[in-house]
């Protein structure tokens, strides 16, 4: 079996909570150097706590200039960028296609869309120009990246979007070795299954309600961190993992 990548430089978006926040410590835990990226400081600060190699920079993602400063800022800290987590999201407005206003579609499509790739595009060059070149690109998906939830026309929309970016960026990085995965996670107990009802049951296809299983945080960073590590010859495309039970297969 190859060697496991030794740990180097990773950036970590939506680093401030859930996913983002236990994969940017699981990283930390196992030596890397991590920049924490996300909207709010304070929680980004929360998430590093007193780990040697944290670097927290604030940072909006639909705002292409944050974005730059983000990886002009990791890459002075740390020479250079081995691993992109590209994990901040929102669920976005809860309707069908014909009640959701647009406003709220945009902004959906802001954070997990564009952002995602803002944040692609800034490693993808950052990777292309150091030396050695390459790393990898790790895109947050979600199972409603192969399944909608009912109601969630925004979010679904953009997540099954991400694939497409997942496979482009894979497909033009090879030139330069940069490999990019997708982590599709269902039910990992977050602050965003809150949102969902899943505690007191989550809306299902046919009008009922269920309390759906969930899953610890940390074996989806645990995940996350596996994909990271890999050694440059090696790559995982696609990457689902679910709780034990949950309703998939045809959201049922």
């Amino acid at each position: 079996m190859s060697k496991r990548q030794d740990p180097g430089v990773a950036v970590v978006t939506g680093a401030g909570s859930g996913i983002g926040r236990a994969v940017a410590r699981r990283l930390l835990a196992d030596g890397w150097s991590v920049a924490l990226a996300g909207r709010r400081g304070a929680q980004l600060e929360e998430t590093a706590g007193e780990a040697a190699g944290s670097l927290v920079v604030p940072c909006d993602v639909t705002v292409p200039a944050d974005v730059e400063r983000l990886f002009a800022d990791t890459v002075g800290a740390f020479g250079r960028v081995d691993v992109l987590f590209n994990n901040a999201g929102t669920f976005g407005p809860s309707g069908d296609v014909g009640e959701i206003d647009p406003a709220g579609w945009e902004s959906t499509v802001a954070v997990n869309l564009t952002g995602s790739f803002l944040c692609a595009a800034a490693a993808f060059r950052a990777m292309k120009a150091q030396e050695p070149r390459g790393g990898r690109i790790i895109n947050n998906g979600s199972i409603s990246a192969h399944s909608p939830r009912p109601r969630s026309v925004a979010y679904t929309t953009t997540k099954h979007a991400i694939t497409g970016l997942t496979k482009s960026i894979e497909l033009d990085g090879r030139p330069w070795g940069i490999t990019c995965g997708q982590i599709d996670i269902g039910n990992t107990r977050t602050e965003i299954m809150e949102t969902l009802g899943v505690g007191e049951g989550a809306l299902q296809a046919d009008g009922s309600r269920r309390v759906e299983p969930t899953f610890a945080v940390e074996e989806a960073a645990e995940a996350v961190a596996f994909m990271a590590s890999l050694p440059a010859e090696a790559s995982v495309g696609s990457l689902l993992i679910t709780a034990s039970g949950m309703p998939f297969v045809g959201r049922g």
